[in-house]
């Protein structure tokens, strides 16, 4: 864990290859913060390309994230969403929902797209604001 406490953590990981995520090409050396928060029904990972730009932001939904000195764990609620700053902005999976989902679990679907879809360039916005903060713990070469 880069940085957290028991309601949000970010956690810090570099691909060592290229690879290819729903359309977005992600070169060898992508830095991915991400970012999970025990009250939000999402985690988010903040991808940035090794000179510093953001590719995107890949979203999870999620919920029972329970952050510790030692873990890290949530359930994945099937659905993602992609945002780039080019204007993409693309609910993902959910075609991959079975037929029956719990009430509970529907409702907590259906809010964590509001939260993210009502107002995404806010979102981004916020969470590249915190991820730029975490450059100098991890990267004391960069600004």
């Amino acid at each position: 864990m880069l940085a957290g406490d028991t309601r949000q953590a970010v956690v810090l990981w570099i691909a060592p290859g290229a690879m290819h995520v729903h359309g977005v090409d992600l070169p060898a050396g992508t830095i991915s913060f991400g970012h999970f928060w025990v009250e939000r029904r999402y985690n988010v990972y903040h991808w940035v390309d090794p000179a510093g730009r953001t590719i995107g932001f890949y979203f999870n939904l999620a919920d029972r994230t329970r952050i510790s000195e030692a873990t890290l764990e949530w359930r994945d609620l099937v659905i993602d969403v992609l945002a780039t700053p080019a204007g993409r902005l693309e609910v993902l999976d959910e075609d991959e929902l079975p037929a029956a989902v719990d009430a509970e679990v529907a409702v907590h679907i259906a809010d964590g797209k509001a939260a993210i879809l009502g107002a995404p360039d806010r979102l981004m916005a916020e969470i590249e604001a915190a991820s730029r903060g975490f450059f100098p713990l991890a990267f004391s070469d960069r600004p």
